[in-house]
Order: C-alpha cells, then sequence, then structure tokens
C-alpha cells in the first residue's frame, strides 16, 4: 500500500494544483475528425513565432496573439496539421483533425448505431482507448490487456492465445456487454466471450471505448458492469497501407499487410487485410496459431448514402491451459501445464507433446451497414448482420491414463441481426433517437471424435440412433478451415451416451429502443428505454426416447425492459458534474433456464423470473489546461441472479462439478479517480484509483452435478452472505508516462497495483456450506510494470510514408503472483501455504517477463 499511498498524493497533488490561465483573443475547439471527440494536448501556435499553448482535454484552447491577423499552425502527434487564419478577437469554432497514419483516414459509417459517449452531452464513466495506442501496446496480447489501465478494469490473462478475460467493476465477461460497430458479440446462451475469436479485430481497430456501469448503448443489452465499443476501419478516404512483421517471446512471430484503394472515381472504396501468427505460448504446452482477415466494400453514390459490406474473421486453434493446484506449481514451476508425451497424433510428430485440451473455431462475421442522411436534422442508421460459427474444444479422452481419442465438444451456430436507429435533432437544444434490434440465434452443440489416438473408433449408445453404434469417422481435427467447410452434421458419427450431449436451440430476440436527450450551454438531461421479447427453444437428440425422433421443449417466451436517465451541470467551461441512474429487468440467459442445458429439457426450477439490476452513479469532470480529472462513484444491485461454479475434482485440469444456485444477490459500490496531465508539450502523465467494495447478499440452495449431469448433492444451503466477490482486484491503480524525446522518437512506461483480491466463492464447497462460511479466500497483492519504445522514420516524397519500430517489454521485473484461484480453501493448522495461500487451491500464475518487437512499413 506505500505505494498506491504516495500516488494518492501525487493525485491529489495533481487535481487541485492547477492554475487557470487568463483570458485571450482567439479560441476553439480541437477534435478528431473521426470520432468527434477532443484531442487534449495538441499544440496551438502562431505562425512563425514562438508564441503558443496547448488545448486541454476538453480539446479547448484561448491564446494571446502577438499580432492583430496572421495564422496558427494546430499540430497533434499522429494527425495532419491545420493552418487558420486569424483577424483580431476570433473564435475558430470547432477545428477537426485528421490521423496522418494511411490507414486511419476513416470514415465511420453505422454510427448511428455506434453508441460512443461523445454522441450524448450527458457524461458517463468512459475511458476511450484509440488506434495509436492500441498499435502501440497491443503487442501480441488479447484486448483486455490493453483496458488494464483504466479504472476498475482487471485482465486475466488465462493460459493460452486468446484465453484472456476481463472483469469490470467486479463482473465477469458474460455481464459485461461486447459491442462490434454497434453489434453485439456476446454469447446469446449464455454471455460468453472468447477473445481467440476474436484477435483479429486490434489489427483493424479505430478505438474501444470502456463505458462503465450505465454507459451511453441504448440497446437492451446484457450489460451489468458497463460496455465495451469496438469500432473498427470502414471507408478509407485515401490510397494507401502497411505490412508490419512482428516477433515475440516463445518463438511467436506475425505478418500483417494492408491495403487501401482509398475513395475511388463513382465512389467506391476498397481496404483489405491479411495476417498470419503461429508461437508456443508463455505456458508450456500452449502453442497455437491462426490467421486474420478483413475485408471492407464501401460505396458512396452520394453525399446522403453511404454504404459499407465488411467482412471479418480469425480462424485459429490454440492448445489450452488449465487451472493446477498451487502446490502442483511450486513442484513444477510456474510455467507447468501437463501434456501427454509419446503420443502418435495425425497432427503432431510421432513422441511429441500432445495437449489435454484445444480450441478449434472459426467464426466469420459479416455486417452491411447504411447511413441515409435524410435532411440536415434527421438521420437513418441500420446495420444488418450475421455470423456462422464452427469450432470445439477438443480433449483428451484416456484409458488406464493411455490417450485413446480426442473427444470435441462442438459449439456451432448460425446467426443474424438487424440494428436501426433513427436520429432527429428537434430543435437547437433537444435530440430524439428510436430504433429496432432484432437477432435471431440457432446453437447446435455435441460431441464428437476430432482424431483417433491410440483407437480406431469409439462405441456410443442412444434410443435416437437404435441403441448401440460404432464412430469410425473423425472431423475437424485442429484445422479450423476443416471445422468450418467439413462439419459433422451426421448424428450417427455424434458422441451419444454416458457424459456426451447432441443438442440445438432456437433463440430470438426482438427489441425496440430510444432516446430523448436535451442540451444547453451549462445543462444537459437524457432518458433512455428499451423494452424486449425473448423466446426459447431447446431440442434433444442424445437423450430422446425414440429412435430417428428429437425431442422439443415448450417455447419459453421471456419479456425485458431498461429504464436510465441522468443529467449533467456545467458549474463553468472547467467544471461539469452529473448524476445517472438505471433499471434493468434483464431476461435469463439460456444456460439459466434447464436444470443441465447439456442433457435435459427439463426447466430449472430456481428460476423464476427476470434479473433485477439497478444501478447509480454520480461524477465530476475538471478540465485545465496542463490537468483534467474525472472522479466516479457507483453503486450497482444485481438480484435474482443464478450463478454456476465449476470444479476439477481429480486435478487433471478439466471440471468434473458443476454448482448452480437458487438466485442470489450482489452488491457492487465503489469510487474511481482518474487524472490526465501535460505540464509539458510531448509529455503525458496519468494515473487512475479504483475503490470497491463488492459482496454477496444472502445466502443461496445449491444443486451440484457432475460431468454427466447426474445429481451429487441437492438442495444444500450456501452461507455466503458478505462474502467477497473473487476473481478481481477490488482495489487497482496505476500510472502511466509517455514522453516523446525527439521529433517521433517516444518512450513510455505503465505501473499497476492490485490489491484486495480474492479467491472464487465456490458455492458448492465446504467453506459455504453447514454455516461455516469464512468468507472468500484473499490473494496476495502485486503489482506489475510494463515499458515501450517507439520510433517513426519518414520517408518518401513529403514524408507521406513512414517506418515504424516498436519494443514492448512487459512485467518488466519479472513479478511472481498468482493472477486467480477457482478454490477457496482457507489455511487450518498444519496446512502447507504459499504467501498465506493454502496449496491445494487451484490457481492460474499471471505471465512473467514477455516481450515484442514490430517494425511496420507504411504507404
Amino acid at each position: 500500500m506505500k505505494k498506491t499511498t504516495h500516488f494518492l498524493m501525487v493525485a491529489v497533488v495533481l487535481l487541485f494544483s492547477t492554475v487557470m490561465m487568463a483570458q485571450s483573443t482567439v479560441s476553439g475547439t480541437v477534435i478528431d475528425a473521426d470520432l468527434n471527440s477532443p484531442l487534449p494536448g495538441a499544440n496551438v501556435v502562431e505562425k512563425n513565432t514562438t508564441n503558443g499553448t496547448s488545448t486541454d482535454f476538453d480539446g479547448k484552447f484561448t491564446m494571446t496573439t502577438k499580432a492583430t491577423s496572421g495564422q496558427i499552425v494546430i499540430s497533434y502527434v499522429g494527425y495532419g496539421s491545420v493552418t487558420l487564419s486569424f483577424n483580431g478577437n476570433t473564435n475558430l469554432g470547432t477545428i477537426k483533425l485528421t490521423s496522418d497514419n494511411s490507414l486511419d483516414e476513416i470514415v465511420i459509417i453505422g454510427s448511428g448505431v455506434i453508441d460512443l459517449a461523445e454522441d450524448r452531452q450527458t457524461p458517463i464513466a468512459v475511458s476511450t482507448i484509440k488506434a495509436q495506442q492500441i498499435q502501440e501496446k497491443t503487442g501480441n496480447s488479447d484486448l483486455p490487456e490493453i483496458l488494464k489501465s483504466t479504472p476498475s478494469v482487471q485482465s486475466i490473462q488465462g493460459g493460452g492465445f486468446g484465453d484472456g478475460q476481463l472483469f469490470l467493476r467486479g463482473f465477469d465477461q458474460t455481464n459485461t456487454a461486447f459491442m462490434l460497430n454497434g453489434q453485439p458479440i456476446n454469447s446469446p446462451e449464455d454471455g460468453r466471450m472468447f477473445w481467440s475469436n476474436w484477435s483479429g479485430v486490434l489489427d483493424v481497430a479505430q478505438a474501444v471505448q470502456v463505458q462503465r456501469g450505465l454507459g451511453s448503448s441504448k440497446l437492451a443489452i446484457s450489460s451489468v458492469g458497463g460496455t465495451v465499443n469496438i469500432v473498427t476501419k470502414t471507408i478509407d478516404k485515401r490510397e494507401g497501407g502497411f505490412v508490419q512483421q512482428m516477433v515475440a517471446n516463445d518463438n511467436y512471430t506475425k505478418t500483417t499487410a494492408a491495403y487501401s484503394t482509398g475513395m475511388l472515381k463513382g465512389g467506391w472504396a476498397f481496404t483489405a487485410l491479411l495476417g498470419h501468427w503461429q508461437g508456443d505460448g508463455w505456458k508450456d504446452h500452449t502453442d497455437g496459431q491462426g490467421q486474420t482477415y478483413f475485408l471492407s466494400i464501401g460505396y458512396k453514390p452520394n453525399e446522403n448514402n453511404i454504404f459499407n459490406l465488411m467482412v471479418t474473421g480469425a480462424p485459429q486453434w490454440h492448445a489450452a491451459d488449465g487451472f493446477n493446484s498451487l502446490q502442483r506449481y511450486l513442484d513444477n514451476g510456474r510455467r507447468y501445464n501437463f501434456a501427454y508425451t509419446g503420443v502418435d497424433s495425425p497432427n503432431l510428430l510421432k513422441g511429441g507433446f500432445y495437449p489435454t485440451g484445444r480450441n478449434i473455431y472459426h467464426k466469420p462475421v459479416a455486417n452491411l451497414s447504411w447511413d441515409l442522411t435524410i435532411n440536415d436534422n434527421s438521420s437513418l442508421s441500420s446495420v444488418l448482420y450475421a455470423s456462422a460459427g464452427r469450432g470445439a474444444f477438443a480433449s483428451t479422452r484416456r484409458s488406464n491414463n493411455i490417450p485413446t481419442y480426442a473427444r470435441g465438444s462442438n459449439n456451432n451456430h448460425n446467426w443474424y441481426g438487424l440494428i436501426s436507429n433513427y436520429s432527429n435533432q428537434l430543435n437547437e437544444n433537444l435530440s430524439l433517437n428510436v430504433g429496432v434490434d432484432t437477432r435471431l440465434y440457432n446453437g447446435i452443440h455435441f460431441r464428437s471424435v476430432n482424431e483417433f489416438l491410440s483407437v480406431n473408433s469409439v462405441s456410443a449408445s442412444s434410443a435416437y440412433n437404435g441403441g448401440s453404434y460404432e464412430i469410425t469417422d473423425v472431423f475437424g481435427g485442429i484445422n479450423p478451415w476443416n471445422v468450418f467447410f467439413n462439419p459433422n452434421d451426421d448424428h450417427k458419427q455424434r458422441l451419444h451416451g454416458f457424459g456426451n450431449y447432441d443438442y440445438e436451440e432456437h433463440i430470438n430476440y426482438y427489441g425496440v429502443f430510444g432516446q430523448l436527450e436535451y442540451a444547453n450551454d451549462s445543462f444537459s438531461a437524457f432518458f433512455q428505454g428499451s423494452v424486449s421479447t425473448q423466446s426459447h427453444v431447446r431440442t434433444e437428440y442424445a437423450n430422446a426416447t425414440a429412435e430417428g425422433k428429437s425431442e422439443e421443449s415448450d417455447k419459453i417466451n421471456n419479456t425485458g425492459f431498461n429504464v436510465k436517465a441522468g443529467a449533467s451541470y456545467n458549474l463553468n467551461e472547467n467544471n461539469i458534474v452529473f448524476i445517472n441512474a438505471g433499471y434493468y429487468s434483464r431476461q435469463p440467459f439460456h444456460s439459466d433456464l434447464f436444470t443441465d442445458d447439456r442433457s435435459s429439457n427439463q426447466l430449472n426450477p430456481f428460476v423464476k423470473g427476470n434479473q433485477k439490476i439497478t444501478g447509480f452513479e454520480a461524477g465530476y469532470k475538471f478540465l485545465g489546461d496542463q490537468v483534467s480529472a474525472n472522479l466516479n462513484i457507483y453503486h450497482t444491485t444485481w438480484d435474482d441472479k443464478i450463478d454456476y461454479s465449476s470444479r476439477d475434482t481429480d486435478d487433471d485440469n478439466f471440471d468434473d462439478e458443476f454448482t448452480q444456485t437458487s438466485p442470489l444477490k450482489q452488491v457492487h459500490m465503489g469510487v474511481e479517480l482518474e487524472v490526465f496531465t501535460r505540464f509539458m508539450d510531448g509529455l503525458d502523465i496519468n494515473g487512475f484509483i479504483s475503490v470497491g467494495d463488492w459482496t454477496y447478499d444472502g445466502n443461496v440452495t445449491t444443486r451440484t452435478t457432475d460431468d454427466t449431469g447426474a445429481v451429487v448433492s441437492q438442495g444444500a444451503t450456501s452461507y455466503i452472505d458478505g462474502a467477497k466477490v473473487g476473481q478481481a482486484a477490488q482495489f487497482t491503480a496505476g500510472i502511466s508516462a509517455d514522453y516523446e524525446i525527439l521529433p517521433r522518437f517516444k518512450v513510455g512506461a505503465n505501473w499497476n497495483q492490485y490489491d484486495n483480491l480474492y479467491g472464487n466463492a465456490d458455492f458448492g464447497s465446504d467453506e459455504f456450506e453447514n454455516q461455516s462460511n469464512r468468507g472468500s479466500i484473499k490473494l496476495p497483492s502485486y503489482d506489475t510494470v510494463d515499458a515501450g519504445v517507439s520510433y517513426k522514420w519518414l520517408l518518401g516524397k513529403d514524408d507521406k510514408n513512414s517506418l515504424q519500430f516498436r519494443v514492448n517489454i512487459n512485467n518488466l521485473f519479472d513479478e511472481v503472483y498468482i493472477e486467480n484461484s477457482r478454490d477457496n480453501i482457507h489455511v487450518d493448522a498444519g496446512d502447507v501455504t504459499w504467501k498465506g495461500v493454502n496449496v491445494d487451491n487451484g490457481v492460474r500464475f499471471g505471465y512473467g517477463r514477455t516481450w515484442n518487437v514490430s517494425m511496420r512499413y507504411n504507404f
């Protein structure tokens, strides 16, 4: 806590030590031309003089010029400069800067359905990561890693490529809404996110915006912790491209190339990106490889219409890393991951290592956007999208500890949707948005044989298939392209019987939404509302009772809604206060509705209705010339939630028992402070502190089943009242600094501190049963330091081309730390511990020191 105390003192000094500047004769507001968001720290210089200033954190500037008339030059690193004339006291209004990177000068379309915070006057708790920072700092990490220097965000790296997780205000990814160009991308079944399926989005991202809490999204989305908006490139306005090569630790390599035609005669524009990556993984035996593709076809027939077709995908496979006991890591090292040796696999050299689990998936996504400008005051934006996912998690089955075959747990889907939003500026102060949100989803789940290892066939049995039968064919292997184009549609070649499943579901969602906002120079207020209906039908094959006859569940219909309202008041141009409140009546996930959605149409008796989320937040924004700050407080209550926990009972890395609870209640409250400073040109020093208190309220009853769906225990009481919510640190803090030492030569580093981190509340464990609630175990605090250096070398005529170099070192000092625990085993007399943690807990260590180096040629 000593480091944190020092940081808090610095943040408070920065927040309250600003001396306000005097009036000036030339003023204006500098914004990003693509995102319509302020550009703080832009340089404003009177031409042919040394007289200048910088924009504040609202993008505004005022300055006194030495001459009564002349020109000023406005510039910002990574953007093209603008020269404007003035004559006497002049307000230049809004000045738009565009990126000087050939693939960053874009037209964002579908903007009417992309709920960026800048589109609404009333503030929210928000942080935005833009293209330049994404390009520099992402390296070979998942998206959650670039968000860890924002308040109340915890990034868990996981074990394998694409297995990262994000926690926002203590809520996991299933309860944080993720949007790609306005399209919801969380699984409709259970809200989960798999970053391995989205590894390419950061290559084409224009911005990533984290909206904590209530956010600005108008959709009735499954958001409790907040919303993450990913905005990708669409229509590039000028010709150009790049080629990039990256290498990193553990034999990682990634090659990416992109090209845009720019806007051609006739209004057409084309952009394409291709990439390939592969590596061994930081954890033992977590190798993987994949591709990235992105295609954008834009058409602008006139000033009132813009169309864009986007197709993107990231086919990949990667070996997985499970949880191991802390003792096993102490015995074998923190990189330890079990794999079989000497296995003769069609996809590996004889005698190589064969992982206990591997993810293989291909999920192409296509969306067609249309932006229609109706008149000066109204517009219509629509996005029609589709996704067809195919793939499996292949786990190794064994007999007498000898691997026999790789069993694929397939999760295929067909997903279609339409979002359309009409916007109207009713008058100078009042704006209206209304729209529709439709989603149609078909999930296809079954188990099959992905590879034969030491056998040539596998026996299965079900009434649907007329009794016993032999599976002699394999599907998929580890090739995601083969999985996609050659899926297993034959029920006789799917695994039925003990511990296996074969079922489908259809989930249809229809919603309407709207927002009304009033804004004048000093006050703004908004009201949002949405209502939706969602239907569920489940079809069973493996456990059907008649040959060739599937069994269909009754249709389940749920209606949900949400309402949000807020207001803000500008005390003056530097000080803003705001308050927001909201209530969600959220339909249960499909996975909540059945006692075991893998094997039964039986409805879950624990589900009594919708989940209820109530949120309140208030904030204060300070906008100064050299210092800016955001202070937020929040309180979120989540009631009637159905929860699951899972346990590995035999230390084989895979879940063997699953516990489901009756409706439970969580209460999350906290305070967040962000401070941004620029005391001199080229030097940015920013920091944040988040202090949370996240607990369970009340006790629950539990139902535990094994991997086959058989009931292990039912009706037990889990005494969790007052226990801390685990897996994400309830105290986080960080400081980051970036300094442009020489033109286009920049160094930077960030330090992050994590404390009040607790183990997962395992509802079915002895720690919470029989009135023995001992709370959640507390894990050791830790801190990490990341550093980077970059240089941009200008080339070609008029310096239009460039060669960029970037080096990142993460966890610079090789901190050894537990990033989360799936168990909650306390310490009793005589127990063996490591830093106060019982070594019987299943944990995951964070990555040690890693690095990546990239070279990028822009043309």
